[in-house]
């Protein structure tokens, strides 16, 4: 009886929603891992589950002179995490057929992700051979009865949804050692729980996600500052995005890709959110591509106008751009503010009081949300074709792996034309709640260190090169606010990542990603980190290596599916016909086209692009560990490597370098040093002043390899 009307009052005060199967918890050793967000999990999930579990406690909880009294009418264990012989009690109490509930993280979130996960859960479902039924609790937090006061906005009765995700086992790790039995089981339980915030996100457009954030944080909350220093709120970004993609709309239908040209500024993230809103798909132009590779983004997304700005094109020195681009239809952001009359104010003004009237249920979250371009470095741009699910769901899967709060702040250098930049550098914090400073150029290395003490950032993403760059200008103290820095885009460099830990006492974590996949597919983060490697694949990703003729067996070529995945490709032979992904002819898995090899602890290392080995008499010859030869003989200077043909041998090495006075015997000696074998050192060394860059920071190949055969 008291139990229904406890249920009852819940259901009532916060809408208790249970979504998944509830047949789920019958099996002989049941075990029951939820996520910690509040002091009301235990409750919700006694009330609303169709078992009667018995509870794993804290022995301190237990003691509570509250929560104590409450124990006393729910059948519990109380365990004391230091003491050896509590988990020998755990597993006799689910040896004995009783479903079991443990929280695996131990303490209630103070950060809304998850905190570190104790191995004791996992080595008890292995040890027992238990299903697991993973349960998120998701909206507690937001409630006075979570540990998050001061970090997000608290509500007095928010809607807590429980979600059951299906069983699963999870085996005892084949390791020697108990203790790395126990570690890796805990590194298998940390991967569901993870999985599990992934795969349990809301299905939602971009410009729902941003007004769920709007909701959740408050609309006069500061978000979005950039080079005018001026804080735009939730609220006065959303007057900005439904105003451009309804003056934008007028000139183009719907599902036409709109060209963006526009640099990091709050006016082109409102153009991605209004665009998006209205149907419209935005198609982020590379400004630093030139005009045949404009031309060709253009055709192969069949953008027949482009927003822009004067001010930006008279800036760049790019207003020569629509006179040699005549074919297109130009709109100026000057002209079209401009062009904002009383009529479409008024039009306007109930969508900005209640802005979800605003949602088009003709916008769904599998439909075409952006189109971004590879860099060219390896041919003609073409265009990825990302669904908004697929930019959350990357957004949720790096969420799900790094515990940002709205306390931090996100310098954004790298052009949103990136997807790098875009989803994680703009995405991700917008509809998180954190802040972002957007700025236009990466390559301002003075002035983005000093910006980001001026600004309070706490995070940084970069490549290696910007990075580098970055500490060789900055004060010690321009970076003392950084809690992560993030380089992807290219390998780290050795020299960079240590300057860094040693100048400035900052850990830089390096991650991997394609534009394909939104882009994070791997990442290193505080929980995980393993120098040399770019981490473990993101939660709800899968991987598998195809066999390389030429390569060493557990090296391979890397193939991926997961919900951050593009929806295809648009290719300049065939413009406006989204080609779907499809590896080995299976639909849906993407092959990354990179070499790569996984550890035993999951851990993936790229190796090289299959693109980037050069095959020298019948042997694979990676150019990544060349250009990690030139490194390593003379660090100071920049180094590239391509190939031309060789009668003799098939393909010979080209390395160019900034150092004129490097030679073979100084390669020889770094080769011998890292033990690379003879065969890569290059014969053919030519200098260049500068090695050629694309905008997003990769070097440009393309010209490379034309020099190369010169």
């Amino acid at each position: 009886m008291l139990k229904s009307l406890l249920r009852a009052l819940m259901r009532t005060l916060f809408r208790v929603e249970i979504r998944g199967r509830t047949d789920v918890f019958g099996h002989a050793r049941t075990l029951i891992v939820a996520n910690h967000e509040s002091f009301l999990d235990g409750l919700l999930l006694g009330l609303f589950l169709p078992v009667e579990p018995v509870f794993v406690v804290h022995t301190q909880v237990a003691v509570h002179p509250v929560f104590g009294r409450i124990l006393r009418h729910i059948e519990h264990l109380a365990v004391d995490p230091a003491n050896p012989l509590a988990l020998k009690a755990i597993v006799r109490l689910v040896e004995s057929g009783r479903p079991v509930v443990i929280f695996p993280e131990g303490r209630i979130t103070v950060t809304g992700s998850l905190m570190k996960v104790y191995d004791g859960a996992a080595f008890v479902a292995a040890k027992t051979g238990a299903t697991v039924v993973p349960v998120r609790i998701a909206g507690a937090a937001q409630s006075f009865f979570g540990r998050l006061a001061g970090v997000y906005r608290l509500r007095l009765l928010p809607k807590i949804r429980l979600h059951v995700l299906a069983p699963r086992v999870l085996p005892m790790p084949d390791r020697p050692k108990a203790r790395d039995r126990r570690a890796v089981a805990g590194q298998n339980m940390r991967a569901l729980l993870t999985e599990m915030l992934v795969l349990t996100r809301p299905g939602r457009t971009l410009f729902e996600a941003f007004l769920d954030a709007r909701s959740t944080h408050g609309a006069r909350t500061p978000i979005v500052e950039d080079l005018r220093l001026i804080e735009e709120t939730y609220a006065s970004m959303t007057k900005m995005a439904l105003g451009l993609g309804l003056l934008v709309a007028r000139h183009a239908g719907r599902g036409e890709c709109v060209g963006l040209l526009l640099p990091n500024a709050a006016a082109t993230v409102a153009a991605i959110l209004g665009l998006s809103l209205r149907g419209r798909i935005p198609a982020m132009l590379n400004y630093t591509a030139g005009v045949d590779g404009l031309r060709a983004a253009c055709t192969a997304a069949e953008v027949r106008t482009v927003v822009t700005a004067r001010a930006f094109l008279d800036k760049g020195k790019l207003d020569h751009l629509p006179g040699e681009l005549g074919e297109l239809r130009w709109l100026y952001l000057e002209d079209l503010r401009a062009g904002m009359g009383l009529a479409d104010k008024l039009r306007l003004l109930p969508r900005l009081l209640w802005p979800r009237m605003a949602l088009d249920a003709r916008v769904q979250p599998q439909d075409a949300a952006v189109v971004l371009f590879t860099s060219g470095s390896e041919g003609k741009p073409k265009g990825v074709v990302h669904s908004h699910d697929s930019l959350l769901a990357n957004v949720a899967q790096v969420c799900a792996i790094a515990d940002f709060t709205p306390r931090d702040k996100f310098m954004v250098a790298l052009p949103l034309f990136h997807s790098f930049g875009l989803t994680a550098g703009a995405l991700l914090p917008l509809v998180s709640g954190c802040k972002l400073f957007l700025y236009p150029s990466p390559l301002h290395y003075r002035v983005v260190p000093e910006l980001t003490y001026d600004r309070n950032c706490t995070v940084l993403f970069g490549t290696s090169t910007f990075l580098g760059n970055y500490a060789r200008f900055a004060h010690p103290y321009d970076f003392g606010r950084l809690r992560y820095v993030v380089a992807g885009a290219e390998k780290l460099d050795e020299g960079v990542r240590r300057t860094w830990i040693e100048r400035f006492g900052i850990r830089i974590l390096e991650g991997y990603g394609v534009t394909e996949c939104a882009p994070v597919v791997a990442c290193n983060v505080p929980m995980a980190c393993r120098i040399g490697s770019v981490g473990h694949l993101v939660p709800g990703m899968q991987g598998r290596l195809q066999a390389v003729e030429g390569l060493e067996p557990g090296t391979g070529l890397l193939e991926v599916r997961g919900p951050n995945v593009m929806l295809g490709y648009l290719r300049h032979e065939r413009p406006g016909l989204i080609e779907p992904p499809a590896a080995a002819g299976e639909t849906g898995w993407y092959s990354t086209g990179d070499i790569v090899s996984i550890d035993e602890d999951g851990y993936v290392f790229i190796r090289g692009r299959l693109k980037r080995f050069a095959k020298l008499a019948g042997e694979m010859v990676s150019l990544e560990v060349v250009e990690q030869i030139a490194r390593t003989a003379a660090p100071e200077a920049r180094h590239a490597a391509a190939t031309r043909a060789d009668p003799a041998r098939g393909e010979a090495i080209v390395l160019f370098t900034t150092d004129a006075a490097l030679g073979r015997e100084a390669l020889l000696a770094a080769a011998r040093t890292l033990g690379a074998p003879e065969l890569a050192v290059p014969r053919d060394i030519r200098a260049l002043a500068e090695i050629p860059l694309l905008g997003t920071g990769k070097t440009d190949y393309v010209r490379l390899q034309t020099l190369a055969a010169s």
